[in-house]
């Protein structure tokens, strides 16, 4: 691919990167990669649809595109920071099967990005959940050209920029978790008061790839016992007492005593928000982690069951 991909617009291979999702373990039919490789260097250019072009190309089991950007000042030139992404299932960090490219007319070097993108994932990639299943192939990357004329970042001007592609990272990576195949409801699972960022990740991650608690928001069930019994073998030691759990507005459980609220109205918040929120709030620190993660429904169990068949 590399190699067909040079030829056809006159490229060095070693400047190309190979990006894929699909079934493991399935050849590519190389007769058809390459005359899509073929027509798709024919159509580069500077069209104003080139970014939804290629978030469209690179859709799979997903509904619709991807796309996230900023335009900041630099050094009173204008900055732009796009992306797109796709992505629907087999997600669970380290990233997904999922593709992600991030592209900057601000003038940066390979050593700067690279911490920047791997602390923007880590904080947004690395913390979307569908299933928890682990892809094997999974990409983010993240490409300048100083076309901007900017200049040099530096100081205030890289937070900024910093800033950018933390924010369309964030962006897309949401965008995956309310695109999950067969979802039906967001879910954005916020910990917080943990001793420190690892013990609040795993915390996140474990009520995020719960199938009872996917099941119970699909099903507009407020059992929040799912919720605090899935903290609980998250394997961070805590009392009961020091926890506390709200459902959107809703304090379902406060201290480790279960609280009086109404099931009807819990339940109703379920049916009819499409976004739903978790807050789990212990008492043992200040790290802090957010996970999006989605419902499992009927219609996933559909997709994914004859995927091959």
């Amino acid at each position: 691919m590399i190699e067909m991909a040079a030829a056809t617009v006159g490229a060095k291979p070693a400047e190309f990167l190979v990006c894929s999702t699909g079934v493991i373990g399935r050849f590519l039919p190389m007769d058809v990669i390459g005359q899509g490789i073929e027509q798709a260097g024919k159509a580069l250019g500077e069209s104003t649809q080139a970014l939804s072009d290629a978030a469209h190309a690179i859709l799979t089991t997903d509904t619709h595109i991807k796309v996230a950007f900023r335009v900041i000042e630099i050094n009173g030139k204008e900055v732009v920071v796009a992306g797109v992404a796709k992505g629907a299932a087999m997600i669970g960090p380290n990233m997904a099967t999922m593709l992600s490219f991030v592209f900057t007319d601000a003038q940066a070097s390979g050593s700067e990005l690279g911490p920047l993108i791997a602390e923007a994932a880590d904080q947004s990639f690395n913390c979307v959940s569908v299933e928890g299943h682990t892809s094997t192939n999974d990409s983010l990357i993240i490409m300048a050209n100083g076309a901007s004329g900017a200049g040099k970042m530096l100081g205030g001007a890289w937070d900024t920029f910093a800033k950018a592609v933390h924010e369309v990272c964030g962006e897309l990576s949401k965008a995956i978790a309310a695109d999950a195949e067969g979802a039906s409801h967001l879910v954005t699972i916020q910990v917080e008061g943990l001793r420190d960022s690892k013990d609040a990740r795993k915390v996140a991650k474990t009520v995020a790839d719960s199938a009872l608690v996917k099941t119970a928001i699909f099903g507009a069930d407020p059992n929040w016992g799912r919720v605090v019994s899935a903290a609980g073998y998250s394997g961070v030691i805590f009392e009961e007492k020091d926890l506390s759990l709200w459902m959107g507005e809703m304090l379902l459980y406060k201290d480790g005593t279960p609280q009086n609220f109404d099931a009807k109205v819990a339940s109703d918040y379920l049916k009819n928000n499409r976004h739903v929120h978790l807050r789990l709030v212990f008492k043992l620190g200040k790290a802090t982690c957010t996970f999006q993660t989605c419902d499992l429904t009927y219609d996933y169990v559909k997709l994914n069951a004859d995927y091959t068949t």
